[in-house]
């Protein structure tokens, strides 16, 4: 508990921690060389005194601190190589790759890209808006592409839009009404004009002539058998 017994604790945690810095800057040495102009990055999870990030800025290492768990769960995912708790057993295996890493600040806040990464398996969508209700609803739009775009990998199978399906359904309900005796066919042919509803709010407002056009894409897919939607620039099927 004396003065000098808490100076040679300092020392060596100072002699420890600039043992680990060296092990670093080692292996900086073996990857990055005149001749292939490589940089170093380090990014950790926890904090990095000033004399160890003074030790590897020296050394042209750049070392980002106290990133947020989530994002280093991420990064393996992204760069390649994998995270280490200890630098004792550090080797190459252990590092990923990435053309570019920089830091941007947007508005009060300070953000690290990583761009030019091989074969990615996570990644980052910032959005930006005026007001938090506009970012959450960018939010809820991203999610529910992303959503379908999973669903469609996972099912392997999808139904297309601009009014396809509705008036594919309405062609075979007309055909299948024709089977139908008494007062359900009056059934099957008001849900096959509902159907319609789709389509006709797409020409609607597009601004388009809707009886015309909608005749011709019911006619259209009568004639191809084939999906068929509408075209909300032009009002022909497509």
């Amino acid at each position: 508990s004396s003065a000098e017994q808490r100076d040679r604790l300092v020392e060596s945690e100072r002699k420890f921690t600039d043992e680990k810095v060296r092990k670093i800057v080692a292996l900086k040495r073996r990857v990055c060389t005149e001749e292939n102009k490589k940089t170093f990055v380090i990014i950790n999870q926890k904090g990095i005194d000033p004399p160890s990030l003074e030790m590897l800025a020296r050394e042209g290492i750049i070392a980002l601190r106290r990133a947020k768990r989530r994002n280093m769960e991420r990064l393996p995912l992204i760069v390649g190589g994998q995270a280490v708790n200890s630098v004792d057993d550090l080797d190459l295996d252990d590092l990923g790759e990435a053309d570019l890493v920089y830091e941007m600040s947007l508005e009060d806040d300070k953000y690290t890209f990583i761009e030019g990464v091989k074969n990615p398996h996570s990644c980052t969508i910032m959005l930006q808006g005026s007001t938090d209700h506009s970012i959450a609803q960018m939010k809820d739009a991203i999610k529910d592409g992303l959503r379908s775009v999973q669903n469609t990998i996972e099912d392997e199978a999808l139904i297309p839009g601009a009014g396809a399906f509705e008036v594919a359904a309405h062609v075979r309900l007309e055909q299948f009404k024709k089977t139908v005796e008494g007062k359900p066919r009056l059934g099957v042919e008001l849900f096959g004009r509902a159907l319609l509803t789709v389509p006709k709010t797409l020409l609607e407002n597009s601004g388009l002539d809707v009886q015309e056009k909608l005749i011709k894409l019911v006619a259209e897919r009568e004639s191809k058998g084939t999906p068929v939607g509408v075209s909300v620039a032009t009002g022909d099927p497509i």
